[in-house]
Formats: C-alpha cells, structure tokens, sequence
C-alpha cells in the first residue's frame, strides 16, 4: 500500500527522475546543429550584403529579383531552422553563447569574400571567442530535461521561477516607463528591454522545440495546451524583441549594438535556463566557473571584433545589422530612405 500511495502522490522527485543523461552522441549533435545554424546565417548575410553591393554598382533590376539574394533568405531560415532544433538537443543556456559563432564567420567571410581589412583586434577577438566556445561547450551541463507538458507545469508553479518572472516583469515595467514615458533613449536601457524580452523567448522556443522532439520520439505533447500557449508567447516575445532591436540600431551604431546585445542577450538567456529548466542543477562548482569563464572570453571576443569597424555610407538602403540577435530570427528594418551606416557587421535587406 505504501508504494501505491507513493507511486500516485506528486513530487519534485518523480519529475526528477525523467531527468536523464543525453548520450554524448546527442550532446554533439544538438551543438553541431547550432554551430551549422549560426554559421549558415552569417553565410546568408553575406551573400545577400554581396548580391545588394551588386545591384547598387550595377544599377541593375531590384535586389529582390536576383536568385543570389534568394539563396541568401533561404540559407538564413535553413540557418534559424537549426537553431531552434538545437533546443531540443542541448540546454538552453548553452546555445545562446554559441552565438558568438555567427559573429566570427562574419568577420572571416567578409576578409576572404569582400575584401575587408583584417585587424589585429580581429584576430585576437576570434581567437578569444574561439576558446570560450570550446569552454562553454566542454563545461556546459550535459543533463538536459525531457521538455513534456508535465515538466513545464512543475517548471513553472517552481518557487525560484516564480520569484524571477515577478522581478523580471517589474524590470521591464520601469525600464518601458523611463524609455517611452521619460524619453530616455540610453543604449543600455534599450537593451535591456531586448535582454528581459530574450529570456521569454528563450524559454518558450526551449519548450516548444523539446516538446516537438518528444512527439517526434513517440510521446505526443502536441495535444497539450501548454504547447500553444508557448508557442504564442514565442511569437510574440519575438516579435517585440525585434521591434526594440530595430530601434536601438536606429538610433545606435551597429558597433555598438551587436557586442551590448550578445552580452546582454546572452546572460538573460543563460539565467532563464538556469532558473527555469534548473540546467546547472547539481553542476560542479569548476564547470560552473569554466563557464562563466568561456562566456566572459566570447563577450570579450564579439566587443573586439565588432569595435571600431570601419563605415561606409550607402544611399536609399534598408539595413539589416548582422548577428544583433544571436541564435534568433535576425529581420530588422530600417525606414526607407534613409542615410545608414554599414560595416561587416551590418547588411541591406527588404
């Protein structure tokens, strides 16, 4: 009687227990997909930055009419394709820092493709970045959770989240008062709206690639309200992030934006996962600090990559800056007719 009594009662251990150890093939996988991913959209870019250099030298027909632009928005969803399966693979708090991954083949292909002075900053911030990839990745938690309708509701009734979600909302509540009712407009500020907004995202595209990997395992969650319910919340926290991320490079240089953001998205994304998935759970105190370690050398990397880049004006453009939102859908557009300033790190787009 006792073990049927405990086998119907509810506890945080029972939830523990479809905690399982992803076998290292998988691990490897998850993060391969997400390394392929970042890089396909730093290709796309690319591509779609050479195909408008094109058409402006030219004079020819309008960019959107070249297959050359095409293939660069096809590799770009092929790109955030990838990054939202990674989600199923590995925690979440690992795939926001292989971000900066994006932010270094941008730099490399624009020095081999373009043409683009190489710097010395360049090549130790690749360098740096490069070594807290390998950081993060080899210290990173390698237990992930099964991302069910069962596990996000003990997610989300937990203590520790609920205590985050309130500090984070009452964040976010006076930072939109100071930047839309007092009209500060600090780069800081604007940021961090981005960040707080990147932490739900994060959360919801974890919850709703997990429950889509289950389902393609044999264990159907998509009859599961909370599937939806996740799914609206990813839409719509990605949908104002962008909307924040295209004012800040309004009225903020790209290079000044691309390393604040990666920093900013980057912890917010690290600390959901933690709070909420609980991915440093049981974690040993040296693969915590070696990747914390691997982080602060990836922001170290990105702000001397992106630095002090060169500017070159263009007329009549609609820009997109490259790798403002690492790991996420990067469509930022600029108003029409309008003098921008463009670098490696920022690209013309519709």
């Amino acid at each position: 009687m006792n073990d049927s009594g405990s086998s119907a009662a509810v506890t945080p251990d029972a939830f523990r227990a479809e905690i399982l150890e992803n076998p290292l093939q998988t691990y490897l996988l998850g993060i391969s997909i997400s390394i392929c991913g970042n890089v396909l959209i730093s290709v796309s870019l690319n591509i779609q930055k050479y195909a408008h250099i094109r058409q402006a030298q030219h004079n020819s027909k309008p960019y959107y009419t070249s297959a050359l632009w095409w293939m660069g928005v096809i590799l770009m969803g092929v790109g955030e394709l990838g990054n939202f399966a990674a989600y199923g693979f590995v925690p979440a708090s690992l795939i926001a820092p292989l971000g900066c991954v994006s932010v270094i083949a941008s730099a490399v292909i624009s020095v081999v493709f373009l043409k683009e002075t190489v710097r010395a900053s360049d090549i130790l911030g690749g360098t740096l970045a490069i070594t807290g990839t390998y950081l993060q990745v080899t210290f990173a938690p390698h237990n992930i959770s099964m991302v069910t309708a069962q596990m996000l509701h003990y997610y989300f009734i937990n203590y520790y989240f609920l205590v985050y979600i309130v500090i984070e909302i009452l964040l976010f509540c006076v930072l939109l008062f100071l930047y839309k009712i007092k009209h500060m407009k600090h780069i800081v500020i604007v940021m961090l709206l981005v960040a707080l907004l990147a932490s739900v995202t994060v959360i919801s595209v974890k919850a709703v690639s997990g429950m889509i990997t289950e389902t393609i395992k044999g264990s159907l969650q998509l009859v599961y309200p909370i599937f939806y319910i996740m799914f609206v919340v990813m839409v719509a926290s990605c949908a104002f992030q962008i909307k924040f991320l295209n004012q800040a490079m309004k009225m903020f240089d790209a290079t000044e934006v691309v390393p604040i953001n990666y920093v900013f998205f980057t912890t917010s994304a690290v600390v959901a996962g933690i709070v909420f998935y609980q991915e440093f759970e049981d974690l040993a105190m040296l693969n915590i600090l070696m990747f914390v370690c691997g982080c602060l050398l990836s922001f170290l990397g990105v702000f001397l990559i992106a630095r002090n880049r060169p500017k070159i004006k263009q007329e009549n453009g609609d820009f997109i800056p490259m790798d403002t939102i690492p790991g996420e859908l990067q469509l930022i557009h600029k108003r029409p007719n309008q003098n921008v300033e463009t670098d490696h790190l920022g690209i013309e787009l519709c």
